[in-house]
């Protein structure tokens, strides 16, 4: 596999899609009345977020340059979080158990590669605010097992909005030029989130998360064992990723254990590169 190849595979992982739609028809509730009732139970929501490990499986489907099928991976996955900001996921890629490695904490963000490219990427949060371009982020993941932040600026350009449709209240936030960055889909009868769409150039939608299978971890924390995400392309050439969790539970992670998997380690690699705002400097020593 290429190193363009493996890098357009990771950019869509973390964010961490899968075809067909979520298989369970939600029921429909009346739906919050303002922004600030919808913030406040996201809010609440988000508060329960407790620390997990798990395991589970990753099945990418992705396009590769001019090929007319896309090409299939599958591997096995572990997975530590450690809300708000800490997380940590290692792929068992050609019988290599840390083939890849994928952190954060609350200052940076890093993804190593061993198979076949030998390449490290870090950043830090403070220079990589476009979170539409950073694809690879851990933020979307950490979004996707409930740690959502949002705040109520009610409505407008560059603020949220709520409407409501079907099952879902949508929370959407605008640029200042009122066309849609992100839209939140939350489920009217327990709040939890359903999808989440992040959207590029011209209000097009460039990514879309979708969650189901919620299970219960804990006493008040509920998290989905199935997380799929689609990055779009161009005539339907659609990159895919599917996650599948199980076994997640409740833990706790002792100072030892939180320098282990929430620093980053970047060894000896081939190939070293600094991510600024989404784009892959590479360090030349």
């Amino acid at each position: 596999m290429s190193v363009r190849i493996f890098i357009t595979v990771l950019l869509v992982i973390i964010v961490a899609g899968c075809s067909g739609e979520m298989r369970k028809k939600l029921p429909v509730c009346a739906g919050k009345r303002s922004v600030e009732e919808a913030v406040v139970a996201v809010a609440v929501q988000s508060a329960k977020a407790a620390a997990i490990k798990t395991t589970g499986h990753c099945r990418l489907e992705y396009y590769v340059e001019d090929k007319r099928k896309p090409e299939k991976e599958s591997f096995p996955v572990k997975l530590w979080v450690n809300p708000p900001a800490q997380m940590a996921l290692y792929g068992n890629v050609a019988l290599d158990a840390r083939g890849i490695v994928l952190g954060s904490n609350s200052d940076e963000f890093w993804l190593a590669i061993k198979p076949k490219i030998s390449s490290y990427w870090q950043g830090q949060w403070a220079k990589n605010t476009n979170i539409q371009t950073l694809l690879l982020s851990p933020r979307i993941l950490l979004e996707s097992l409930g740690v959502v932040s949002i705040e109520a600026d009610g409505d407008g350009p560059g603020q949220w909005s709520l409407t409501n449709e079907g099952p879902f209240d949508i929370l959407t936030r605008n640029n200042e030029s009122g066309l849609p960055e992100k839209k939140i889909y939350l489920c009217s009868c327990d709040y939890l989130v359903r999808k989440i769409e992040y959207f590029g150039e011209f209000g097009r939608v460039r990514v879309v998360v979708k969650l189901d299978e919620y299970e219960q971890v804990g006493e008040a924390f509920r998290v989905p064992s199935l997380i799929e995400v689609v990055k779009r392309g161009t005539q339907g050439r659609d990159d895919r990723v599917r996650i599948t969790l199980k076994s997640v539970k409740p833990t706790e992670f002792s100072e030892k254990q939180s320098d282990y998997l929430f620093q980053p380690k970047p060894g000896r690699f081939k190939h070293v590169y600094e991510v600024i705002e989404g784009k892959s400097v590479e360090l030349i020593e």
